[in-house]
């Protein structure tokens, strides 16, 4: 991605309040903890945007070239934004996620 700018840094997660370490391999973004995360990028790893929101998972999608991708969307302006799984995220959010997007398909 062109307009991507590496931001690996350590946070305290806004939603759980966990220590979040640096990703080393990529730029961290969300929390591996509760998969949750701020809005704070406008291109990824520029943290120009003001909306400050939490971005909050809801849904689990699979992409050919990045495998698993979280689906965020934004408690505060609610916009959607998409994020790689990463290797430390929770399985068993992760798994949580997918339950729920397996059972909305169920259900429609």
């Amino acid at each position: 991605m062109k307009n991507f700018t590496k931001n690996d840094q350590g946070f305290v997660c806004a939603n759980c309040g966990k220590n979040v370490l640096p990703l080393k391999y990529s730029s961290r973004d969300h929390c591996p903890h509760c998969l949750c995360s701020l809005h704070v990028d406008v291109m990824p790893g520029d943290r120009a945007n003001t909306c400050l929101g939490i971005l909050v998972p809801v849904d689990l999608e699979y992409n050919s070239n990045k495998g698993y991708v979280v689906v965020y969307k934004c408690e505060k302006c609610g916009k959607l934004h998409k994020n790689k799984v990463a290797d430390d995220d929770s399985k068993l959010v992760i798994t949580k996620i997918a339950n729920k997007t397996y059972n909305k398909n169920l259900a429609n």
